[in-house]
């Protein structure tokens, strides 16, 4: 995708659906539209998704970087909350059919406690969350009631918010959390991919393997093992057609790192006093380590309170920290568990890649809403909106991407698995950005020397260019790598814009 192609069919898409609510002025489907045209000027909205006690809150408190959002069973964990920038402090709650009506909160140390004040959680649609923090400037993040839900009506109802039947979703990607990949998971995935403009793509999911942590039984070697488990998730063919990529993350490591407390190191640090063979006895298993009778001069409750912030895992990993003296003071600590929770990985990912493509996303929920619009009042639409709708959506270049980068990864495209392997990548299969199309390490080397980048797009744009020029090719196979051929001329664009701006900062040189 050309950067300047997701803001040009941004603003197509704005333009588009302005006019369809002056076409639509007296009708329900105002509203809708009304809406939709709005959401294109907000930031990306992605949901945290997964069954019950997968760790969505704990790893949105971890983006955030402040404990915001309850982790345990209390009555707002089954309300659809929203997490977006504000200027100040501030909660509301949103009914299905009436204006947003403040709440009272407060701020806890595990979390905020929200004042329903009565309120029927079934009544509400949403609570919004207002909260000055550096992720939300680019990221509205919507923590979700758990899927496989004991109650049957909580399930529904994040399935309803995400992935509606007849409308299109409330979030523009979706950052999914799975301890293992059941059907379950896969039916929630298909159910939510957007049909429209790119054909069930998934580039506006990504895949998390939850309480990384806790692979391996909390051995020490526990994040590498759910590294080569997410790697494996990766290549499995069902998982690559329905998310970006899968990502392992520990997110009680991250949020706790986020948020540690000097006593919380000074509980530790005692800890590492003890002799050894004691310590690992007491490690054994959270009950041992818990117990009133425990052999360690650490208040029982102390133990419990370590317990739930870092499990038995991340008290094991922060002694290690500690008596390897990596870890010497609390801040030290902190970013040692941060960085090896796999959320700074994450983070980068939503960040970079999902909001690298956010104009694009944020586009295709506004044409999910125009088609249902389309659909529902066809007579009202006019051949006008319909043929401007099929342009965007036939005419994006990127829309052709995700379409093609789709059946690629169903197996539907004759290629050898070289050429596969190769078109995935340059499509943006790994990520948006020139260099990781083009397969290049983003070390600083790399960044500095655009010859070896331009040099590599070039080779890259002569080979499919090639192939689709090729004179025994079949039709299908020269459609094909013209799109990728395109891409290639998509990455050369960019780089070539990149020169101009580095070359407009460049001060002039003096006579």
């Amino acid at each position: 995708m050309n950067a300047g192609e997701g803001s040009a069919v941004r603003d197509r898409v704005a333009a588009l659906l302005e006019r369809a609510r002056e076409r639509y002025a007296d009708t329900g489907a105002e509203q809708d539209l009304r809406a939709a045209r709005e959401r294109i000027d907000e930031p990306l909205r992605v949901a945290l998704a997964g069954k019950v006690k997968a760790g969505k809150s704990t790893l949105l408190n971890a983006l955030v970087g402040e404990r915001l959002a309850a982790t345990d069973a209390r009555e707002c964990t089954r309300i659809i909350t929203w997490y977006r920038d504000g200027l100040t402090y501030r909660v509301s709650a949103h009914a299905a059919d009436g204006a947003p009506q403040p709440l009272a909160f407060r701020r806890g140390e595990q979390a905020l406690t929200i004042d329903l004040e009565g309120r029927d959680p079934a009544s509400i649609d949403r609570v919004v969350v207002e909260w000055p923090a550096a992720t939300l400037r680019s990221l509205t993040l919507i923590d979700t009631p758990g899927i496989g839900s004991v109650s049957a009506e909580v399930s529904a109802r994040t399935h309803a918010y995400l992935a509606p039947d007849d409308r299109p979703g409330a979030a523009d990607a979706v950052c999914y959390l799975m301890r293992h990949l059941h059907a379950s998971d896969a039916r929630f995935l298909e159910s939510f991919r957007d049909d429209v403009a790119a054909q069930a793509a998934p580039m506006n999911a990504v895949g998390v393997l939850a309480r990384a942590d806790e692979v391996g039984a909390g051995r020490l070697a526990a994040l590498e093992s759910a590294a080569r488990i997410a790697g494996r998730y990766r290549q499995d063919a069902q998982v690559r057609r329905l998310c970006q990529t899968v990502l392992p993350v520990a997110g009680l490591l991250a949020e706790t790192g986020a948020t540690l407390r000097e006593d919380e190191f000074r509980s530790l640090a005692a800890l590492v006093a003890l002799d050894r063979e004691t310590l690992d006895r007491l490690l054994l298993s959270a009950d041992r380590f818990a117990a009133a009778d425990a052999p360690s001069d650490l208040d029982a409750d102390v133990r419990r309170s370590l317990l739930c912030r870092l499990g038995v895992f991340g008290i094991r990993l922060s002694l290690a920290l500690i008596r390897s003296g990596q870890a010497t003071t609390a801040a030290a600590l902190a970013d040692a568990l941060v960085a090896r929770s796999g959320v700074g990985a994450l983070r980068e990912t939503l960040l970079v890649q999902f909001a690298r493509r956010a104009d694009l996303l944020k586009a295709r929920s506004g044409l999910a809403v125009l088609s249902s619009v389309l659909y529902s009042h066809p007579s009202r639409g006019g051949d006008d909106l319909a043929r401007e709708f099929e342009q965007i959506v036939t005419g994006t270049h990127a829309f052709a991407e995700a379409r093609l980068l789709n059946a690629l990864r169903a197996g539907t495209v004759a290629l050898d698995d070289a050429a596969s392997a190769e078109a995935e990548r340059l499509l943006g299969g790994y990520g948006a950005d020139p260099l990781t199309r083009l397969g290049l390490s983003s070390d600083e080397g790399a960044r500095q020397d655009g010859d070896v980048v331009r040099q590599a797009a070039l080779d890259a744009w002569a080979r499919w260019r090639s192939r689709a020029e090729h004179p025994l090719a079949a039709r299908a196979t020269v459609e094909v790598t013209a799109i990728v051929a395109r891409s290639c001329e998509g990455i050369l664009s960019d780089l070539a814009a990149g020169d101009e701006r580095a070359a407009r900062g460049r001060p002039r040189a003096s006579l």
